[in-house]
């Protein structure tokens, strides 16, 4: 391991990559700490101290700057909405799905789109959390045009951090948004030993290990396992050449939605907790009792969790996943799948697959994100519960940066990090 990274010091291209990538993320950290200038973080990190669902969510995410309102408060999360929308525009818009297949140039003029709709999203979130915190710190936005100045601040900051992560894509190593949120939720690392540590039951701290480690080799199994589908491509005899009769497969990630149904989730059930938020910080009455149950911290709201996930698994692989155009494609190109005839029989083969590799990958998610809200339940210590989708968030981004470099490492005749 220490001597492919030696390795890979000694490209100069790869090593330009790896150190840009490093400076750019010691950007975002310095400016997830910068303070806002309009309210103290301590009154802050106090008012969130109590957060959970997708305010916990949100906060490791952008490296504990929500809790604390910093500069880059809002992180990533607006671009991430904004690319999820996109996705799902380009299945219902014919020109969006133009634009995808048009190349180059299509999918430049879908990444502006997306642009876009990040600033109006961060717009819209910034008033949001603004107006929200005008009634709790009434001190701190005396006047419309403090709530003007914090809504620039925020969304400024979102900006920002949408150019770091483009940048770290074209110019450095990996996807530079995941990694952005990787790093982020890596920085909350010590704040979860430390509250771990303050545990007067260390057998209790012994037993959360154990089971972090095993949830994180379940995550690896769940990130890496996919189905392949065996294909053959017929001979063709052009001349005195001969062309195809190779074989190769289809790999189906068991995976294939990733960590956006746990987000969907979570987003789902705290969806009434945050409008409530921006009317009264103490719901009562009824709807007090409607948003307990609705809490991952309650069985009935944990159920919701996991029926969530299982739907939204579909919902996004069926998306993800065309099994009608894989079979289009595999005809024009002369392949086929050993034993299944090309055209509808390997559509409907594809597609009785592929939903039993969704099933699977939809069983796993939800024992990804169950277990932490059941150890959080029983051991009552604040956090856990959204451990299971920030494992799944940084074992897929650590496995896919690993191999960017390791595709780096082979065009150069060098031994990549997944070798032995």
């Amino acid at each position: 391991m220490f001597k492919s990274v030696r390795d890979a010091f000694k490209i100069p291209d790869l090593r330009r990559r790896i150190l840009y990538t490093l400076l750019m993320l010691a950007i975002v950290r310095i400016g997830s700490v910068m303070p806002s200038p309009l309210i103290e973080a301590d009154a802050i990190q106090e008012y969130f101290s109590q957060a959970s669902g997708v305010m916990a969510l949100f906060d490791a995410m952008s490296g504990g700057a929500f809790s604390q309102m910093n500069l880059f408060a809002m992180g990533i999360t607006p671009y991430i909405n904004s690319s999820i929308i996109i996705s799902l525009l380009t299945i219902a818009i014919p020109r969006l799905e133009e634009l995808q297949k048009d190349g180059e140039s299509g999918r430049k003029k879908i990444a502006q789109y997306t642009r876009y709709l990040t600033v109006v999203l961060a717009l819209v979130q910034a008033f949001g959390i603004s107006y929200s915190l005008r009634s709790v710190f009434s001190d701190a936005f005396p006047t419309a045009w403090s709530i003007i100045l914090s809504i620039a601040v925020f969304t400024a900051g979102t900006a920002f951090v949408m150019w770091v992560g483009e940048n770290i894509t074209s110019k450095g190593i990996g996807n530079g948004i995941s990694l952005i949120i990787f790093i982020n939720i890596l920085s909350r690392i010590p704040s979860t030993i430390s509250t771990l540590g303050s545990q007067e039951n260390k057998w209790m701290i012994v037993i959360i290990v154990i089971a972090a480690v095993i949830i994180t080799a379940f995550v690896v199994a769940l990130q890496l396992a996919e189905r392949r589908i065996p294909v053959q491509y017929a001979k063709k005899v052009q001349g005195r050449k001969t062309y195809g009769g190779q074989s190769t497969h289809i790999p189906i990630k068991v995976n294939l939605a990733g960590v956006i149904p746990i987000i969907f989730a979570i987003s789902l059930l705290s969806f009434p907790q945050i409008i409530t938020g921006f009317v009264t910080a103490t719901p009562t009455g009824w709807w007090a009792t409607v948003l307990r149950y609705l809490s991952t911290s309650h069985p009935v709201g944990a159920c919701l969790y996991v029926l969530l996930i299982i739907f939204f698994t579909y919902f996004y692989s069926s998306i993800t996943f065309n099994p009608m155009e894989i079979a289009e494609n595999m005809k024009k190109s002369g392949g086929f799948i050993p034993g299944i005839r090309p055209g509808k029989p390997t559509y409907d083969y594809l597609k009785k697959v592929s939903k039993y590799v969704i099933f699977i990958g939809a069983i796993g998610l939800a024992i990804v994100a169950s277990l932490p809200v059941i150890m959080s339940a029983v051991t009552n210590i604040d956090g856990l519960n959204i451990g299971g989708s920030s494992l799944l968030i940084v074992v897929g981004v650590a496995l896919e940066t690993v191999k960017a470099v390791e595709s780096q490492m082979v065009m150069r005749h060098y031994k990549g990090f997944l070798s032995k």
